[in-house]
């Protein structure tokens, strides 16, 4: 999508307080474990994060930076066997009761039985987005690239560089979307089993734990942050990079597979959900 000579100051003039990232990779220099009282653990000089489950309590982490656009990668290997019950989240998210957030979930299942990867968009604090997948791998035996690129003109969202779902910038017909606050990165790993198990039937078995995700490859490289409220640095917003990208005709076919052969839920085809008519953006 060609963007005009004469916006581009404008969306300038918006990012003046973000800082081209720099770090890629370390996790000891990237993120700080928040919760989990030891079950979440940086390894092999800071190449691999492990995030763990028990019955006591679940584990996570969160970025030291705070990302206004980025294009983000993170290689993730599932819990294995028997997971259901478990989520694995990661996630942008801003603060506040109107906050914005991008996320993907991993829902568990019965061992032999396909992941469920969960997405969602909230602006403004309001959400139910949710669009979900199955993959066409096994998530749990190698780790596999999860990808959120947010730029001013949408939000993509990318496994193995395969794109699974795009939320378009669609402000102008009052469709919020993430503009102007900026967002940390978060995961964890946590049980949910009163729903994220076909339903919330299916329980999680202890006998299996301590469940075990884990992490590598963070890149962070295309995308404007700060590491502080004190840093007011232009972000370099060239018309070829990250921040004016949005899917090509290729990209869209790779779209359309996931989502036909893939996709087994689509908030913009719930008329039971929401009786009273579809969000907006879904007729767009």
């Amino acid at each position: 999508m060609a963007v005009s000579a004469t916006k581009k100051p404008l969306l300038l003039l918006s990012l003046f307080f973000f800082v081209v990232a720099a770090s890629a990779g370390n996790f000891y220099e990237s993120f700080d474990i928040t919760w989990g009282e030891g079950r979440a653990k940086i390894l092999e000089d800071g190449q691999l994060l492990t995030c763990t489950l028990d019955k006591t309590s679940g584990s996570g982490f969160q970025s030291k930076k705070e990302y206004l656009y980025g294009k983000i990668d993170m290689k993730l290997k599932l819990v294995a066997g028997n997971s259901a019950g478990t989520v694995t989240a990661y996630y942008l998210s801003s603060k506040g009761a109107t906050w914005d957030e991008i996320d993907f979930e991993f829902l568990g299942n019965l061992t032999g039985q396909p992941y469920t990867i969960h997405t969602n968009v909230f602006t403004g604090g309001k959400g139910d987005r949710e669009m979900q997948f199955h993959l066409w791998f096994d998530p749990t035996a190698d780790f596999h690239t999860y990808t959120v690129h947010w730029n001013p003109i949408n939000i993509i969202f990318l496994v193995d560089g395969i794109p699974i779902r795009v939320f378009k910038n669609n402000e102008k017909s009052g469709v919020g979307f993430p503009t102007s606050q900026p967002m940390k990165i978060y995961s964890s790993l946590w049980e949910a089993d009163d729903w994220a198990t076909q339903g919330g039937r299916v329980k999680i078995d202890w006998s299996n734990a301590p469940f075990s995700a884990s992490y590598r490859s963070f890149n962070d490289q295309s995308a404007c942050s700060r590491t502080s409220n004190a840093t007011w640095v232009a972000c370099d917003a060239n018309k070829d990079s990250w921040m004016w990208t949005s899917l090509n005709n290729h990209q869209y076919g790779q779209m359309k597979w996931v989502q036909d052969e893939f996709m087994i839920y689509n908030y913009c085809t719930d008329y039971k959900r929401f009786p009273q008519g579809l969000a907006k953006e879904c007729n767009l």
